[in-house]
């Protein structure tokens, strides 16, 4: 059957890794990847200057910092960060999230260091 007509099951994919902040591929949307990714604890700071970001929460609890606010996100609710402004996610609990964003978006944007990872193929 064609990938095409093959729905992707979010709780399946989540459920086939571990992993704390490596975001795995999951569909892919003209130019856009569709990610999941298992998030706990702070990550870095970092700007995404030439595209925004959105966040969808899955289960948990995420709270995004801006220099200037703090968003909370529960399960269901989704945020955009516009381009350019500068975040970091932070999970006190486990939490399980979605991104959208450009084909070849680094998940730390223009800070790099340790926690730079390319997303993963999750077949």
């Amino acid at each position: 059957m064609p990938r095409s007509v093959v729905p992707v099951n979010l709780a399946d994919k989540l459920a086939r890794f571990s992993e704390l902040w490596s975001q795995k591929r999951v569909a892919v949307l003209n130019d856009y990847e569709v990610k999941v990714a298992k998030l706990k604890g702070e990550f870095v700071w970092h700007t995404h200057e030439d595209t925004d970001e959105l966040f969808l929460v899955i289960s948990g609890r995420l709270r995004i910092q801006l220099r200037d606010a703090e968003v909370v996100l529960e399960p269901g609710e989704l945020f955009v960060v516009p381009r350019g402004v500068e975040h970091c996610p932070v999970a006190d609990e486990e939490t399980s999230i979605l991104l959208f964003e450009p084909t070849g978006t680094l998940n730390t944007g223009d800070t790099g260091g340790p926690m730079t990872k390319p997303a993963e193929v999750l077949d």
